[in-house]
């Protein structure tokens, strides 16, 4: 019998005969990820156990994104946790101040994690990586405490759904859109503990960034992991970026799937996830006309150079809505200044909108665009969650890059093609 991504990268990293789902196997971790709302706790952990020293300085990495700039006292009082801990042992990836982005968009861009890797983090995202081949997945900080001691783990083998993406998607229609109709039919819940692999000639055409915003979202239907073919595209990604492992890796034609949803994308409008759950997904025309208070751009699911330009091209020439604040966050300063190269950011200051440092921001209610009651936005986030954003009484609509800038434009929610 064949064996899906997921066994494939797990036998990779045990010693044990994966032999298919439900197994437990313990696995060598490639890194281990925290940042500054979860190290703290891991730190906690770490020390209750009596560890003296991280199994490796190289392979954990500790990013203060979520409340960074410190936005309080007491956030700043868990950096410097973090902080001293990280100068304590040694930790090599220790990011923060001019350094710090986006942790999801960081790690790839810096070749710390890549293809075949086994990546655990106490952030539910960390599964982002699967769109560089990477079985990653998102942990709690006492298991990620253990982790940094021990370098290992144990995992359950998940069954796995096969995702095929077929057809020709139309104009302001991508990767965000896929997930989100993927979302939308499988369920909050439809992939729990599950892998999903994804498959097709849409996949085979997509950029890396554009894999790792469906991977990024793969929790939002519960899956354990998100996974993506390693293949040529993969490898230039990861060799540019200063990775040195990993090698092509493809599903055998054999794999045994628990269920294969096939997607044609061909004619499907962009996307729009309403409150209060990522699977209450409608074509963007569905949603049209609602008043909007604030629209966001950016975080680990859409901060990356591709969807800076696919904003900055419906902004363009064009002025956000005086009723809205529109605000822009690059995900890592890499970012920042590429779109300072190619004058994305004098489209958006041009535009109205508020450019922020890379930061997760107002995505987990953080800082730097909290929502008061009554108050509703359309985000490129990955939740929306009640009360996600700030006040309970809010709203968070989801969409792609391109219906949130259109809709700073129309101070409501619109299809890009109907500006």
């Amino acid at each position: 019998m064949g064996r899906t991504l997921a066994e494939k990268i797990l036998q990779k990293h045990t010693d044990q005969e994966v032999a298919g789902p439900g197994q437990i196997v313990q696995c060598r971790v490639s890194v281990v990820l925290a940042n500054d709302i979860t190290a703290p706790l891991a730190i906690k952990a770490f020390k209750a156990m009596g560890a003296k020293k991280v199994f490796d300085q190289e392979k954990v990495a500790l990013v203060c994104d979520h409340f960074t700039p410190n936005k309080d006292i007491d956030s700043a009082e868990q950096v410097k946790v973090v902080r001293d801990f990280a100068e304590a042992m040694g930790v090599t990836h220790y990011y923060e101040c001019g350094e710090v982005g986006v942790e999801h968009a960081l790690l790839p861009e810096k070749g710390i994690v890549g293809p075949g890797d086994v990546v655990i983090g106490a952030d539910s995202h960390t599964c982002t990586y699967g769109g560089l081949g990477a079985f990653a997945t998102g942990m709690g900080s006492t298991d990620v405490g253990a982790a940094m001691a021990l370098g290992e783990t144990w995992f359950k083998v998940p069954p796995t759904i096969r995702v095929n993406l077929t057809g020709v998607p139309g104009p302001f229609v991508g990767a965000k859109d896929f997930v989100l109709n993927q979302i939308g039919r499988l369920g909050v819940a439809g992939a729990l503990y599950k892998a999903l692999e994804y498959g097709g000639e849409v996949v085979d055409a997509m950029s890396i960034e554009g894999r790792m915003t469906i991977a990024n979202m793969a929790i939002e239907a519960g899956g354990k992991v998100g996974l993506f073919p390693v293949d040529g595209k993969t490898m230039e990604y990861a060799r540019a970026a200063g990775y040195k492992g990993g090698e092509p890796m493809t599903a055998d034609a054999d794999a045994e799937y628990e269920r294969v949803l096939d997607i044609d994308v061909t004619g499907m409008q962009p996307q729009v996830a309403c409150p209060h759950l990522p699977d209450n997904v409608k074509p963007v025309d569905e949603t049209a006309g609602l008043k909007i208070h604030q629209a966001v751009i950016g975080s680990c699911t859409n901060g990356r150079i591709e969807d800076m330009r696919e904003a900055a091209a419906v902004l363009k020439g064009r002025k956000v809505n005086p009723k809205v604040r529109c605000i822009i966050l690059p995900a890592t300063p890499s970012i920042w200044k590429q779109c300072m190269r190619e004058g994305l950011m004098e489209i958006f200051m041009d535009s109205g909108c508020i450019v922020g440092p890379p930061t997760c921001g107002p995505c987990l209610g953080g800082h730097m665009g909290i929502l008061a009651g009554g108050e509703r936005a359309i985000s490129t986030t990955n939740r929306n969650f009640k009360g996600r954003m700030g006040s309970l009484q809010s709203e968070v609509f989801l969409s792609n890059p391109a219906v949130a800038a259109a809709s700073a434009v129309a101070g409501e929610i619109i299809n890009p093609a109907k500006l």
